[in-house]
C-alpha cells in the first residue's frame, strides 16, 4: 500500500524527535513532490517516501544490517507498504548494495543530500530565510570545500547525472521546493 501523508507524518513523529531531522525529512518530501510533478508521477507516492527515508535513523543510527534503513523497512513492510518503497528507502542508503535503478529511486537518492546542502547556505545568510537563497549562492559556497564538509558533493553529482538532470537545474528544483515549504521547514 501507499501510506497517506498523514499516516507517514504521525510516525516520523512516533520515531522521531530530532527537529532538524524532521526538517530535512520535510525537505526531502517536498523535493520528491517537485519532481514527481514534473516527472508525472504520483505525488502522493514519491512525498511520502520523501517523509519516510529517514524516519528510522534517530532510534537506528548503526548504518549496518541492524540499523537505519533495515529496521525502519523491516516495520514498514510489516505495516505493508509497498515493495518499490521500501527498496527506494534501502536505495537511499549506498551501504546496503540496493542500487538506485527506478526513477523515483535515483530521484530519492539525488534530492536527500542537497536539501541539507540547500539548509546550510540557509542558515548562513545574515536573514536565515531561504527566500533570500539563490542558485548563485549555493554554487558559490559548492566551491568552498569546507563549508558543509559533510556533505558529499561527488555522491550528489554522480546521483544528477543518473537522473539525467543537469546539477545546477537539479539545485534549482529542490531549492524552489523548499521555498515553497519555507514555514515548515522553519527556514
Amino acid at each position: 500500500m501507499t501510506p497517506s501523508r498523514e499516516w507517514c507524518w504521525t510516525l516520523v513523529n512516533e520515531w522521531t524527535k530530532s527537529p532538524s531531522l524532521v526538517r530535512h525529512m520535510l525537505a526531502c518530501e517536498a523535493a520528491m513532490r517537485s519532481y514527481a510533478r514534473r516527472f508525472g508521477a504520483d505525488e502522493e507516492r514519491w512525498g511520502c517516501l520523501g517523509l519516510l527515508h529517514d524516519f528510522d535513523y534517530e532510534k537506528y543510527p548503526d548504518l549496518t544490517t541492524e540499523g537505519h534503513p533495515v529496521v525502519g523497512v523491516r516495520y514498514l513492510r510489516e505495516q505493508g507498504i509497498d515493495e518499490d518503497i521500501l527498496r527506494a528507502i534501502m536505495a537511499h542508503a549506498s551501504y546496503t548494495g540496493v542500487k538506485p535503478e527506478s526513477q523515483m529511486e535515483k530521484t530519492l537518492v539525488a534530492v536527500d543530500e542537497v536539501t541539507g546542502f540547500v539548509t546550510a547556505v540557509t542558515l548562513v545568510r545574515p536573514s536565515r530565510k531561504i527566500a533570500d537563497v539563490e542558485l548563485k549562492s549555493i554554487k558559490k559556497k559548492w566551491k568552498e570545500k569546507e563549508f558543509a564538509a559533510g556533505v558529499h558533493r561527488g555522491e550528489i553529482e554522480v546521483a544528477t547525472e543518473a537522473l539525467g538532470v543537469p546539477l545546477d537545474e537539479h539545485i534549482q528544483v529542490v531549492l524552489d521546493a523548499m521555498k515553497e515549504r519555507a514555514d515548515a521547514l522553519g527556514l
